[in-house]
């Protein structure tokens, strides 16, 4: 089943400037994303999610130039091998670029919905899972920097609708990322579990500050208090708090991770199936996380497609945490782009599609109707 066509789509839609969720990295202005559509000699369509970059058009281009080059005739069902020849002449020779990740992730991932299609299988069963509830935390991007009182009245009908867990956008200053932690665990008590991404906002002067506060409240993670590169501040931050560390979102592919893996101070990962290298790498990252007993917890990103898969692969894998179900308010991805990607339960925990493959229906006419936009997505 030869691959005869592959086709990358950079997608956008503006976010109103008095809508943005404003977190770590600035205010939201647009959300952007890459759709990658794969197609078999034998007429079968796969559709996969690259992650943006914040350089969408630019995925999108190596995508359709080189790396659509390097693997068009290949058998669709090779996953291994494609990813290979991928290392072996893009990714491999000149450092770990994110681009190449980033883009033959999508690649991936379309080709497990092609193998789910192509024998009936939705992809749970095809990883060796079951289907089975995966618990969701409220997250995505949303609950960012807004008082308190606002910050709790976002967060009442994500309660209501089932979710046990959320998490807060943190990484403004001490004090208020503070209050507004405080606000919302005395708001719903000691059942609700309170996650934190910092989003590479804060300084080891920060996390020294805000870890007693952290403690106390029974804080399940800070996130990503610095950038993925930054070794030297996680091995600092590490010992000021009881309160552990989390990252993985950008960091790419398992030799990134076993970085991560040596230096044992991050205790939660976090990849993302449309950044660290598609579901074969991230149940590669899985598998070695498992011998060392680390928990994973994905972060899923822009669209359905991402988040559908997400919990195929919670659903697969023995240290499967929590699915990160992308409440931000508006998201056409999410809501407009594709069948729905995934519901929740009164008990907090969503389900993996029982259609074959990843089980999200694409709807070519919106990517035509949403093209890309350039610029920033934070301001």
């Amino acid at each position: 089943m030869k691959i005869v066509e592959i086709r990358a789509y950079p997608t956008s839609f503006p976010v109103p400037r008095d809508g943005g969720v404003r977190l770590g990295i600035g205010q939201a202005v647009k959300r952007d994303a890459v759709m990658v559509k794969v197609v078999t000699e034998d007429g079968i369509t796969g559709w996969g999610e690259s992650h943006h970059g914040r350089a969408h058009t630019a995925i999108a281009r190596l995508i359709e130039t080189t790396l659509s080059q390097l693997i068009l005739g290949m058998d669709a069902f090779d996953t291994t091998g494609v990813w290979a020849r991928i290392y072996k002449f893009q990714l491999g020779s000149h450092g770990m670029g994110a681009g190449c990740a980033m883009a033959m992730s999508g690649i991936d991932m379309a080709l497990w919905d092609i193998r789910g299609k192509a024998t009936g299988w939705p992809l749970y069963r095809l990883l060796g899972g079951t289907r089975r509830p995966v618990p969701a935390y409220a997250g995505g991007i949303s609950l960012g920097y807004q008082p308190p009182a606002s910050l709790i009245d976002e967060a009442h009908p994500m309660v209501e609708a089932g979710y046990r867990a959320v998490k807060l956008r943190i990484g403004d200053t001490v004090r208020a990322d503070t209050e507004r932690m405080e606000a919302v665990r005395n708001a719903f008590g000691d059942g609700l579990a309170i996650l934190t991404d910092a989003n590479t906002g804060y300084t080891i002067n920060d996390v020294r500050r805000v870890m007693p506060a952290m403690d106390q409240l029974d804080i399940g993670w800070l996130e990503e208090p610095f950038p993925a590169h930054d070794h030297r501040s996680y091995r600092e931050a590490r010992g000021l708090g009881r309160t552990p560390l989390a990252a993985g979102e950008n960091h790419f592919t398992r030799f990134e991770f076993t970085r991560v893996l040596e230096d044992d101070i991050i205790r939660i990962w976090q990849p993302d199936l449309s950044k660290a290298g598609g579901v074969t790498e991230v149940m590669r990252i899985a598998a070695m996380a498992s011998a060392f007993k680390i928990p994973v917890h994905p972060h899923s990103s822009m669209t359905g497609v991402n988040q559908a898969a997400s919990i195929h692969l919670l659903a697969a894998i023995e240290n499967g945490g929590t699915f990160e179900a992308d409440l931000s308010k508006g998201n056409l991805f999410r809501d407009a782009m594709g069948s729905e990607p995934w519901r929740i339960d009164k008990d907090g925990n969503v389900l993996p599609l029982d259609k074959p493959g990843i089980g999200v229906e694409v709807d070519e006419d919106f990517l035509t109707a949403h093209p890309a936009i350039e610029g920033p997505g934070y301001v």
